[in-house]
């Protein structure tokens, strides 16, 4: 075996934990947008990339369904992508430099890679768990004394 583990939630998965970070700095970045563009670029551009980890945790809890998943991760890579437009959008604008630009698209395609590996080996994440919990029957009747 490879040594690698299972990861047991969405929260496991290096891809998530990527987008996190993305839409972290993308807060940090977007601070010092200019006021006018709180309700436009900067509610686009934190919205977008805040959607990537959100579809690929929706992506996991569809997972017993392989092309729900897929769906969900292409949802996230078209978020990713959207985020890439807004961080050029902005560098057009000059609210941010050339190499804040060009290191923030590279993590959105870093996690566009990541994305798309998953959608390919979709199998190796998807069907039957191997576990299921069951529970007990409710009682929705009661008892009376009559």
């Amino acid at each position: 075996m490879s040594g690698l583990t299972h990861a047991k939630s969405f929260r496991d998965l290096v891809v998530y934990k990527k987008s996190r970070q993305l839409s972290q700095e993308i807060l940090k970045i977007t601070k010092s947008f200019p006021k006018e563009e709180m309700f436009s670029l900067t509610d686009q551009i934190r919205r977008s990339s805040r959607s990537i980890g959100a579809n690929i945790a929706e992506a996991w809890a569809k997972r017993r369904y392989e092309k729900h998943f897929i769906s969900k991760l292409t949802d996230s890579d078209g978020e990713q992508m959207e985020t890439q437009h807004w961080i050029e959008t902005a560098l057009d604008c000059e609210y941010v430099d050339q190499n804040t630009s060009i290191h923030m698209i590279e993590k959105c395609l870093e996690i566009g890679r990541m994305l798309g590996g998953m959608m390919e080996k979709s199998d190796m994440f998807c069907g039957e768990p191997p576990h299921s919990v069951r529970e007990g029957s409710a009682d929705y009747f009661t008892e009376t004394d009559d």
